[in-house]
């Protein structure tokens, strides 16, 4: 597959306000590990390669072990996650096919089950950030290293 256009050098006011909020969605009061966790589940459905990379290695580095990882994709039929984890990967299943899902009552309930009212709206948003990402790096073909 090749490249199609660098997003960044596109559009540089685009990506500075995607960065901004990239940036604010880091310092959400949300365990870092469930973040990654989320972004490499919703990169793995939207079929984003240079995301899964990234958010594997960048998991890895924040001491997210192997087993776990390689397991997200399966993670139901796992006994390797939380039920915070759980949660929030179904929440994130949810909105990230929300046309095939519009986010059933049962994930709403899991997830509020296990964070409050602030801490799904710091989710939800995380979530969208993911898949906005996941949206310009598949449509513009961006690569991982290899």
């Amino acid at each position: 597959m090749q490249p199609r256009i660098d997003f960044y050098t596109a559009s540089p006011d685009a990506l500075k306000a995607m960065i901004a909020l990239e940036t604010a969605v880091s310092k959400l009061p949300l365990e870092k590990s469930l973040i990654e966790l989320v972004k490499l589940r919703a990169s793995q459905i939207n079929g984003c390669a240079f995301c899964v990379d990234m958010h594997t290695a960048d998991a890895r580095k924040s001491g997210e072990t192997e087993r776990r990882l390689y397991a997200v994709s399966v993670w139901r039929e796992t006994p390797f996650f939380t039920d915070r984890e759980r949660a929030a990967l179904a929440w994130t299943e949810s909105l990230t096919r929300l046309s095939e899902t519009h986010a059933p009552d049962a994930d709403y309930e899991l997830l509020s089950s296990q964070f409050s009212p602030s801490e799904q709206v710091d989710l939800s948003l995380a979530i969208a950030t993911i898949n906005s990402w996941n949206r310009l790096a598949v449509g513009f073909r961006k690569m991982p290293q290899a």
